[in-house]
């Protein structure tokens, strides 16, 4: 579904990821780990468009795209979870919800049943202001907000940052339960090694903007990954 060749991007003067060969599959998670400053959110906002790559391509259902805008990439079918969540916090969680129709035609302008039956707790409090949920409830609505997107790739940042262990536990449910539905490609930026191992049927290991290690979870050691993570 999501590939990139020769993916490049600079801050400034700085080069941050070089020549960034990448695979993500329709009904797989694809998880890139490193340790922090590696390029592992850059490389998401290049994929996302919210920061324009400097070389390479972004290949998308086997169409190669230009430096497109966020908006474009979004309705193209990629969605993003993004590190801090970024909900509004002065809307209600129901309007949360619907600024993700913005790449939806009038028609599909509904919050599907799906969204309330994996995160019954928007249910609860679709009146209160996003601001007043805790974390883990906004990165619940984060998440739900992507989902209304009908993404063809789902872009996750850190999704377990900051939040508590019941909460870790449940994201981890919903990104295996869409996994399995088979009609997304899952891209997981994360820390949390167990989380990650878990979830995960292939790796990319950054390192200076590199890729230094990759393979599917059935070729790679935990230990070897746990190794090549702690250099």
């Amino acid at each position: 579904m999501l590939q990139t060749r020769g993916l490049t991007l600079h801050y400034g003067g700085s080069q941050i990821l070089y020549g960034i060969d990448f695979t993500a599959k329709v009904g797989e998670v694809t998880c890139i780990m490193g340790t922090n400053g590696v390029g592992k959110t850059s490389f998401l906002k290049a994929l996302a468009g919210t920061h324009p790559r400097s070389g390479g391509e972004v290949i998308l259902n086997g169409e190669s795209l230009g430096r497109l805008r966020p908006q474009d990439m979004a309705q193209r079918g990629v969605a993003v979870v993004p590190q801090g969540r970024m909900i509004f916090p002065l809307l209600s969680v129901q309007e949360n919800l619907e600024t993700a129709f913005a790449v939806l035609p009038k028609a599909e302008h509904v919050v599907p049943d799906e969204i309330y039956d994996l995160f019954p707790v928007l249910k609860e409090m679709t009146r209160r202001r996003g601001g007043d949920l805790s974390g883990g409830q906004q990165q619940q609505l984060a998440i739900a907000r992507a989902m209304i997107m009908k993404p063809k790739v789902l872009l996750f940042d850190e999704p377990t940052e900051g939040i508590q262990p019941n909460i870790i536990q449940q994201i981890g449910q919903v990104i295996d339960y869409l996994k399995k539905r088979g009609d997304i490609a899952i891209v997981l930026v994360e820390q949390y090694f167990d989380f990650a191992y878990a979830l995960a049927d292939q790796f990319y290991v950054l390192r200076r903007g590199s890729v230094v290690m990759q393979g599917r979870s059935d070729e790679i050691s935990k230990d070897a990954l746990r190794s090549e993570m702690s250099v």
